[in-house]
């Protein structure tokens, strides 16, 4: 062989060896950023763990079990039709009666059955149209329930299938501002 022959045949070997080099060293990069992110993944599953168990345990009785466990699958979408579903199937009501309403019947003049101009004074606060700017919507919701991005764009989206809940129990006052905020958002709400 000649010298320019294994001149270029070393040139070779040393630019493989670099490719190898440079291509172990993006699959080091790439494997130690999939590690970092499993680690994150686990942390995140770790950190939700200790929030489920810092919450309150609730005793299930025995012959409830696979009707909460299968609940606890379902996306808060379905639980919201689910609610409607077993409303009208049953007749009843998932909003808690307000006490001080049937307090003021029951303490009603027998005569004159109250003052018909009675102003209500607790509000809650239905979302009953979301509108052209949805992201804003859900800033809305994430903002008045302290609630996450997730449940609060299934909460909106969950509004194409009938009015949701927003808060219940507020003071009119801020009741008023609530509605505003939406309002300003594009979207229609009612105080019931």
């Amino acid at each position: 062989m000649t010298e320019e022959t294994q001149n270029q045949q070393k040139q070779e070997e040393q630019n493989t060896q670099e490719q190898t080099k440079n291509e172990s060293e993006k699959e080091s990069e790439e494997k130690a950023k999939e590690t970092q992110q499993k680690q994150e993944t686990e942390e995140t599953k770790e950190e939700e763990k200790e929030v489920d168990s810092q919450e309150e345990e609730i005793e299930v009785p025995e012959k409830f079990k696979k009707i909460v466990e299968e609940i606890e699958k379902m996306s808060v979408v379905d639980l919201a039709e689910l609610v409607k579903i077993l409303e009208k199937k049953f007749g009843v009501s998932a909003q808690p009666q307000m006490v001080a309403s049937a307090v003021g019947v029951a303490g009603a003049p027998a005569g004159g059955g109250g003052e018909a101009g009675e102003e209500k004074t607790v509000f809650n606060i239905e979302l009953v149209e979301v509108g052209p700017k949805k992201i804003e919507v859900i800033k809305a919701v994430r903002d008045v329930t302290q609630k996450g991005l997730k449940e609060s764009k299934d909460l909106v989206d969950a509004v194409e299938k009938g009015p949701q809940v927003i808060k219940e129990n507020v003071k009119k006052e801020e009741a008023e501002e609530i509605k505003k905020k939406f309002e300003e958002a594009g979207a229609k709400v009612e105080l019931k």
